[in-house]
C-alpha cells in the first residue's frame, strides 16, 4: 500500500474532512474569514484525532477559491451551486478542491470520503449526487488515474 493511501486509512484525514465540512457549512450560512473558521473549529473536541494541517488546508483552500470552485462545479451539475443543499455543496467544494489541488490524495479516496460524508450528513440520496458529480470531475481533472 502506498503512503498517501495508508495515511487516509489512519482516520486522521477522515476526521479532518468531517470538521472541515462542519466549518464550511457554518461559513455558507454566515460568511467569515477562513482564519475564524480554523480557530473556531480547531478547538473542537474531535481535533485531537484529526490531521490539523489537512483540516486547515481544506478550509483555507475552499474559502479562498470558492468562486473558481463554484464555476467548475456548475459545469458538472444541472443546477447552480447556490441552489445546492449546503451539506452537499460543502462536500463537493472540498472534493473539487482536493481533486485539483491535492495530487497526493488518490481520486478514489477523495470520492469515497465525500460519499461517506454525504451518507452521514447529507440528504437521503445526496451521496449518489456527490458520487456522480465527483466522478465526472475526476475524469476531467485526473485523467491519468483512470
Amino acid at each position: 500500500m502506498n503512503a498517501p493511501v495508508a495515511r487516509e486509512f489512519s482516520g486522521t484525514r477522515t476526521v479532518a474532512r468531517k470538521l472541515a465540512l462542519q466549518a464550511l457549512y457554518s461559513w455558507q450560512l454566515n460568511a467569515c474569514p477562513w482564519q475564524d473558521l480554523v480557530n473556531e473549529f480547531g478547538a473542537a473536541q474531535d481535533m485531537g484525532r484529526a490531521d490539523g494541517e489537512f483540516f486547515r488546508a481544506l478550509v483555507e483552500g475552499v474559502c479562498s477559491a470558492h468562486a473558481e470552485l463554484d464555476t467548475r462545479l456548475a459545469s458538472y451539475t444541472d443546477r447552480a451551486p447556490r441552489l445546492l443543499d449546503p451539506i452537499e455543496h460543502g462536500i463537493l467544494l472540498m472534493g473539487l478542491f482536493e481533486l485539483q489541488s491535492r495530487p497526493d490524495v488518490p481520486y478514489r479516496v477523495i470520492i469515497n470520503e465525500a460519499v461517506g460524508l454525504a451518507r452521514r450528513f447529507g440528504a437521503t440520496d445526496g451521496h449518489k449526487f456527490v458520487n456522480a458529480v465527483l466522478d465526472r470531475a475526476a475524469h476531467e481533472l485526473r485523467p491519468a488515474e483512470h
